[in-house]
């Protein structure tokens, strides 16, 4: 028997708020055949309790687990360890997050999970990405949130807070927004604010995926970190904690398998979407 995996669910698509019934459905099966991104084999993934260590969820909406929807939360009580990773860019409702939930209700969420998971420790918060785009001949930016967002995850108890500043991929170029990439001047006074905004409210602060940001003084993330799922684990079962070899090199990530498929299109609608959200190519 190998030993238990870290499962993530998923960097690929919002299982969590989009493909609940889905995820009842393989959690109930014992295991998920997962589709190559890259156009390998399909891979079998054992979703037995005593197979896996833990599962993070990442999601701008994890109501659909809170509310047992398809009895999926039931279902995960059969689990030793979960971690949530609630994405909340204050962008929720908008023309640039038309389908996700407005961000005041999503980060009302925040204590339920707390309780949920058991440590805050296992819950986090993304304000990710950070974008910026031109409109009626000026700048406008998601930023203004932040202060507002942490105040949200330290009332709720968390601890951690994920920030980056969007990747601005060809693809999110063919969306119809004029979108603007700061410069590295405008990125250390963001990285600065950001610490300010974190250091009041005693959050620990996390780069992810963005040596922009690191440079200027941000801690970097390890967004599944396995030294800490090891520490948290009930049994303090090990976690595998070299890096991941199938991230991006400035990814701090330890391995774990992601059991959703770019197939799986999201029907949130991002406009910056880094993967394959339904209405766009």
């Amino acid at each position: 028997m190998q030993s238990p995996q870290v499962i993530l669910c998923s960097r690929r698509t919002d299982v969590a708020a989009c493909y609940t019934e889905w995820l009842a459905q393989v959690l109930r099966a014992g295991s998920v055949e997962v589709p190559s991104p890259y156009g390998g084999p399909v891979r079998h993934v054992s979703l037995r309790p005593e197979e896996v260590h833990s599962i993070i969820f990442v999601s701008k909406d994890l109501g659909p687990l809170l509310r047992d929807r398809a009895g999926v939360r039931c279902l995960l009580g059969s689990y030793e360890q979960l971690l949530f990773q609630l994405t909340v860019t204050g962008l929720g409702g908008g023309p640039l997050e038309p389908h996700v939930p407005p961000w005041r209700e999503a980060a009302a969420q925040l204590p339920a999970l707390v309780e949920w998971a058991g440590d805050p420790r296992r819950v986090s918060v993304r304000f990710d990405p950070i974008v910026h785009w031109r409109e009626g001949g000026a700048i406008r930016s998601n930023l203004p949130f932040a202060e507002a967002v942490f105040d949200a995850a330290c009332a709720a108890g968390v601890r951690t807070v994920r920030v980056s500043i969007a990747t601005l991929y060809p693809k999110m170029r063919r969306r119809g927004i004029e979108w603007y990439d700061p410069l590295p001047e405008e990125r250390v006074e963001i990285a600065q604010h950001l610490q300010e905004l974190a250091a009041a409210r005693g959050l620990e602060l996390y780069a992810c995926a963005d040596p922009s940001l690191v440079q200027a003084g941000i801690r970097p993330s390890a967004c599944v970190d396995g030294a800490l799922l090891s520490a948290l684990h009930p049994r303090r079962l090990p976690a595998p904690t070299h890096k991941d070899p199938g991230q991006r090199p400035a990814c701090g990530c330890t391995p774990s398998v992601d059991i959703a498929s770019y197939r799986m299109r999201c029907p949130h609608a991002c406009r910056y979407c880094y993967a394959s959200p339904q209405g766009f190519r």
